[in-house]
């Protein structure tokens, strides 16, 4: 591996929490611009009044789903590579990057066109009105092109952090939450000669801004850091490929669909309360990812520690780590709840004037972080899973704390309390699966110690 780039990235060796922390902080830096575009985004949109920022709202659950389903092609590629990059099969990892980055980006663009011949019904079931139903369809009649250039830049990004490398994914997202931060108002009020496109400037924004970085990122990984091999090898080896990522990225998108699924339920029965309500769960939603960052860091580098050190069978090593992820997660956790019950609602004020809204958004806040620790330590453990080639742990994991936990809690709540009795179902969920989930994971490394030899999966041809 020494004339490789990937070289320096061998996470088989070193200190453990050093690894975590050298491979997070990059990210996390990385994600913080990602989430702060978001959060921008909002931000422009809630200055065209309260009616724009509810028809935003409505476009979460389905964008998560979205999203979602890459994540499984994100976590496949992650997976399959890191545990390649773990037995020094450069040749494999580079061919399952280029396979599932086209196999990623032909689904999403399937459903960008299902989705653009079923916004309107779609929204009406989760619980649109027809003032917003316009408003709505500017935007997801833009965004839904954002699906496949996005899924494509993810895989890709995905492939290169399972070698170890950071630091470039977050330079990239970083210059597209930059590229975004600049074109929203430019395109949202229509500044420098540009027509004014109100809430569909903001999915226009983030169409160009997605699709620039990801021709940037193209022609980087191929002709600077050269992890992708030739995309016109034979098709049988093309489908060997896809085999060993669906392995993965299939349950992947099943544990991640059920969040946005959820999501779309919570957001109808959150309708019932009125159109402040949805705008200030909307913001909520917004805010929530910026106090979740270290955690989305310290998952992201855990699928590709957890694959190479399985790949190579440093089952020590991958027990120390969960030790360390754990003392992460807790105690991140601790210090985000006493931080969002301080400055909720003035954060919260910067979206929005209306005291309905910002009440909704608070009480969200200040209930459910207090498991954000807990839930960190649930995507890290179904990460760690994902990573080492297991990922049916992390699907029923997720399965039980959305259908058996906090869907039943959820309904009970609203019934008895309203919308802090359904925020706190949410919480119970995150606790409970947490220490499930932790458990779960020790258990799964042991065994794989014990067992007489190391399950790998075969190669593709090259």
């Amino acid at each position: 591996m020494a004339d490789s780039p990937e070289a320096r990235y061998d996470l088989t060796t070193g200190p453990v929490a050093a690894h975590l922390r050298r491979q997070g902080t990059p990210f996390g830096l990385g994600l913080v611009a990602i989430f702060s575009f978001e959060a921008a985004d909002l931000f422009f949109i809630s200055k065209l009044g309260d009616a724009p920022l509810a028809a935003v709202s409505f476009t979460m659950p389905v964008i998560w789903l979205i999203y979602g389903i890459g994540i499984g092609f994100e976590a496949g590629a992650a997976s399959c590579v890191s545990r390649a990059v773990g037995r020094r099969d450069q040749e494999q990892a580079r061919r399952l990057t280029v396979d599932t980055m086209v196999l990623g980006s032909a689904v999403a663009l399937l459903l960008c066109l299902a989705g653009l011949a079923t916004i309107g019904p779609l929204f009406a079931l989760l619980g649109a009105t027809t003032e917003l139903m316009p408003m709505i369809g500017d935007y997801m009649r833009v965004w839904y092109w954002v699906a496949p250039l996005d899924i494509a830049l993810w895989t890709s990004l995905a492939a290169v952090r399972a070698r170890g490398n950071t630091l470039f994914e977050s330079k990239i997202i970083t210059a597209a939450a930059l590229l975004n931060l600049t074109l929203d108002p430019i395109f949202i009020f229509g500044l420098f000669g540009f027509p004014r496109l109100e809430i569909q400037g903001a999915a226009l924004a983030t169409l160009v801004s997605t699709g620039a970085m990801l021709l940037f990122t193209l022609a980087w990984l191929s002709l600077k850091l050269k992890v992708y091999a030739n995309p016109l090898a034979p098709l049988r080896t093309i489908f060997d490929s896809w085999r060993h990522m669906l392995v993965i990225g299939i349950p992947a998108m099943i544990t991640n669909a059920i969040i946005p699924i959820s999501a779309g339920i919570v957001v109808a029965m959150i309708a019932t309360f009125g159109v402040d309500a949805v705008a200030g769960f909307g913001v909520a939603m917004r805010i929530e990812p910026m106090f979740l960052i270290a955690f989305y860091a310290l998952s992201a580098v855990s699928s590709p520690f957890f694959g190479q050190n399985f790949g190579s069978a440093q089952f020590d090593r991958l027990l120390e780590a969960r030790r360390v992820v754990a003392r992460l997660c807790l105690g991140f956790g601790l210090v985000l709840a006493a931080v969002l019950i301080l400055i909720a609602r003035p954060l919260t004020g910067l979206f929005s004037e209306s005291a309905a809204i910002q009440d909704v958004a608070v009480h969200y806040l200040w209930i459910v972080s207090l498991s954000y620790g807990a839930y960190g330590l649930v995507m890290s453990c179904n990460a760690s899973f994902n990573g080492m080639g297991k990922p049916i742990p992390g699907v029923i994991i997720s399965s039980c704390r959305v259908i058996f936990v906090f869907l039943p809690l959820a309904f009970l709540g609203r019934h008895l309390v309203g919308l802090e009795g359904l925020f706190a179902a949410t919480t119970v969920s995150n606790l409970l699966l947490g220490a499930i989930a932790f458990g779960w994971l020790g258990r799964t490394i042991k065994q794989a110690r014990e067992a007489p030899t190391l399950p790998r999966s075969a190669p593709p041809s090259p």
